[in-house]
């Protein structure tokens, strides 16, 4: 047993989703989620940069005392993981493994979608990973810069016209190619997953990377008998962008209000070194 917190970091609210699923498994553990909002989106920014700010949410986390790291965030598991995992004293866990676990034992036809940052499609990890499990497998990744700033917005209800005008200008390249399996590479993307599966279809199965990645994060820590046994804990949000902003949009996100559990840290650039 392990009362101390799981860290959570995203570059924004997107993680919230993986935070959710991590929660439903694990209701007595206390979380600690980190979103850097200041420096929203990842996705757009080079590879080192993109360490550089995962560095400083590691460091923040790790001051808090958590026993694990989980990066819910796509853009930074596909360029940080590694870097954190070697700098790292407690496990740090990604989500791009295991949705491409999942993927390649899910498709049937062996043609496998991305929907991810631009970063993260760059990167490249997602494919290479798929390509190593499955070599026979084909992939046809798509960059979505669009969907993470909507759902960022609050936007993301299916019947909105620039939610439908994002999903047909991305995902047609994924559905002439056939496939049978589509990665939300992103934790924003399962916000969109109505909307993606009626453009893709009902025979075509969604991965939420966040969501496959916390069912791994929670066996792993029952596996090394890590897990907690005080449900009095809950969790605790963090955000180096507006708590107002945060707490308005995580409440369209989770159907309920967390506004008292939202504090404001100083945004990383601004502070130097936490």
């Amino acid at each position: 047993m392990d009362n101390r917190a799981i860290g959570v970091f995203d570059s924004g609210l997107g993680g919230l989703t993986a935070t959710e699923e991590l929660s439903s498994i694990l209701p007595d553990e206390h979380i600690i989620y980190l979103s850097d909002s200041y420096n929203f989106p990842y996705g757009e920014k080079n590879r080192e940069r993109i360490i550089e700010m995962s560095r400083r949410d590691l460091r923040f986390l790790l001051e808090n005392g958590v026993k694990a790291v989980f990066i819910a965030c796509g853009t930074a598991t596909s360029n940080a993981l590694a870097v954190l995992k070697a700098e790292s004293p407690v496990p740090v866990f990604g989500v791009v493994e295991p949705a491409v676990v999942e993927a390649v034992c899910l498709t049937k036809n062996g043609k496998i979608g991305l929907l991810a940052t631009r970063a993260s499609v760059e990167a490249g990890t997602y494919q290479r990973l798929i390509q190593e499990m499955a070599p026979e497998v084909e992939v046809t990744a798509k960059a979505c810069p669009k969907f993470a700033t909507m759902v960022e917005d609050g936007i993301f209800d299916k019947e909105d016209e620039r939610v439908l005008r994002a999903v047909e200008e991305y995902l047609p390249p994924l559905k002439k190619a056939g496939v049978d399996t589509v990665i939300l590479g992103c934790t924003h993307y399962p916000l969109l997953a109505d909307v993606i599966s009626e453009y893709m279809g009902a025979d075509v199965r969604l991965i939420s990377a966040g969501a496959a990645a916390a069912r791994s994060l929670s066996a792993y820590l029952g596996e090394n008998g890590l897990t907690s046994k005080n449900r009095s804990y809950g969790a605790e949000y963090y955000t180096t962008g507006s708590p107002e902003h945060f707490a308005r949009t995580a409440e369209l996100m989770l159907r309920r209000d967390i506004s008292q559990f939202v504090r404001g840290v100083e945004p990383f650039d601004k502070g130097g070194d936490i």
